[in-house]
């Protein structure tokens, strides 16, 4: 019975392997990762949420030993498997904005993941989920936190090349380029008296307010309370600066 059963193990565990492996030649067939799971979905069919479960455990398996950039290259066969759960996107994009990007030497290049953090969420994660509060909220703690605070020795540098990012789309009016309405900023600065768009809290601001209409209880209080302590360090970033 006990041989039976360890048989049993080794097949699955085989099998398992296999689809992995499988997953890994057809993210890399695949090419185009704008469009993800499309194909992948196709290819597995019944077997993906077997391949989902197995990228899954692997990914803790880095996250456990400190392997982050392995885990962010697995984070688009994840996104593949399953582009309609926010926690799959969250948890990429944290892992390139928070872990990935402290292993950088300069603060430049630090910039690059957590600004390829930011994208991954509003670009990909968004566009695939526009009705998540998850994915909203997340994307307001990453303008009000990783760029607005201190927790991280590169902050000022985020900021400032931040900075130059935004005066660099509001000369060209090309705010979709942030994946930003112009109609909402507007009804954000009617309705707090803030313009400076070059400050992180006010993005921190527009990403919690866009997720609002779609929470309920606890994310609807998550991203007031966002809303809440970025208008508070707003106005604390221009009292300081006058």
């Amino acid at each position: 019975m006990r041989v039976m059963k360890r048989k049993a193990y080794l097949v699955a565990a085989a099998l398992l392997l296999a689809v992995f492996f499988c997953a890994q030649a057809a993210l890399k067939a695949a090419g185009d990762a704008s469009a993800p799971g499309t194909g992948l979905l196709a290819t597995f069919g019944g077997l993906r949420s077997i391949v989902a479960e197995v990228i899954w455990f692997r990914a803790d398996r880095l996250q456990d030993e400190g392997r982050y950039v392995e885990l962010a290259q697995l984070a688009s066969a994840l996104a593949a498997m399953d582009p309609h759960t926010p926690e799959v996107w969250s948890y990429a994009a944290w892992n390139l904005a928070y872990n990935v990007s402290v292993m950088m030497q300069t603060s430049e290049d630090r910039w690059r993941w957590v600004k390829a953090g930011i994208s991954l969420l509003r670009d990909r994660g968004l566009a695939l989920n526009p009705h998540s509060p998850e994915l909203h909220r997340e994307l307001a703690w990453m303008f009000e936190i990783k760029l607005g605070a201190d927790i991280d020795a590169a902050a000022p540098v985020y900021r400032r090349l931040w900075a130059e990012e935004v005066k660099a789309v509001k000369e060209s009016g090309d705010w979709g380029s942030l994946g930003m309405d112009v109609p909402h900023m507007l009804q954000i600065e009617k309705a707090t008296g803030f313009d400076d768009w070059t400050d992180p809290q006010l993005s921190a601001i527009y990403w919690a307010s866009r997720g609002l209409p779609y929470a309920k209880g606890r994310d609807q209080s998550m991203l007031l309370e966002i809303i809440r302590q970025a208008s508070a360090i707003y106005r604390k970033n221009r009292a300081a600066s006058h």
